[in-house]
């Protein structure tokens, strides 16, 4: 029995290199790289930034001397610069974004005209400060936002009559004006909280009566100044995220 065992256990070692052989070679898979978060861009938050650009005001005169007769005396058109800030939140639901504004900007847009009216005397018409107060509605797509605007304007305005020989202020009247806008603007953000954009708006001011003290045949006169202004500007803006919270990413 002893030998019988013995030589079993013989024959078994003998079989197991030829067994170990015959099974399939042990393969091994590599474990994927880790997914990145893919970032959920979000509109939400307050935001603050600045602009610059460039505006044309046309400003036309109109003169009512005594009689009540209207005198057209004239339209003026004058380019020049911005230069400005903006803040404001934004909601964003789904695709969906609402917002409040509001925009101030230095401005020296200036144009002068020699009067029809009175030859002797030159119209002169400055925007030096204006202001926007509007609520938005765009639809986003990644980090990319559309969006129309609209609401009220408010203008500073030096109106100045000039005697052409000598060149002389004879007088002039500072005027604060309130009027509504509209615009259009497109936005992109570059990372979470940082975006740049650029945006159209149209002022339309309607008209104010002003008079002057002195001005030749202007004295006596009521002047009915029309005002309309188009502005383009280039804006950056900073985002602080909705309710303070980091940027929302997918997780996997």
């Amino acid at each position: 029995m002893k030998k019988f065992l013995l030589g079993t256990l013989g024959l078994v070692a003998m079989a197991a290199p030829a067994f170990a052989a015959d099974l399939p070679a042990r393969t091994y898979t590599k474990a994927p790289p880790p997914m990145m978060p893919v970032p959920i861009y979000d509109w939400t938050g307050f935001y603050i930034g600045g602009n610059a650009g460039w505006g044309e005001a046309r400003d036309c005169w109109n003169v009512i001397p005594v009689g009540g007769v209207l005198f057209n005396d004239g339209c003026l058109n004058k380019s020049g610069g911005l230069v400005g800030g903006q803040l404001g939140y934004r909601w964003q639901w789904g695709q969906a974004v609402f917002g409040l504004e509001a925009q101030g900007d230095w401005a020296d847009i200036k144009s002068t005209h020699v009067s029809l009216f009175d030859p002797t005397v030159t119209t002169s018409t400055k925007v030096d400060g204006l202001g926007l107060f509007t609520g938005q509605i765009g639809y986003s797509w990644g980090p990319s936002l559309l969006y129309v605007k609209g609401g009220a304007a408010v203008t500073s305005n030096q109106f100045a009559l000039v005697t052409n020989v000598p060149p002389l202020v004879a007088a002039s009247v500072d005027s604060t004006r309130w009027g509504g806008t509209v615009g259009v603007g497109f936005e992109y953000l570059f990372t979470p909280n940082w975006s740049v954009g650029i945006e159209y708006d149209h002022l339309f001011m309607g008209h104010n009566n002003n008079s002057f003290g002195v001005g030749g045949l202007f004295a006596t006169a009521a002047n009915q100044i029309d005002q309309n202004i188009d502005m383009v500007t280039v804006r950056f803006n900073y985002k602080f995220g909705g309710f303070g919270a980091p940027p929302v990413v997918s997780r996997y």
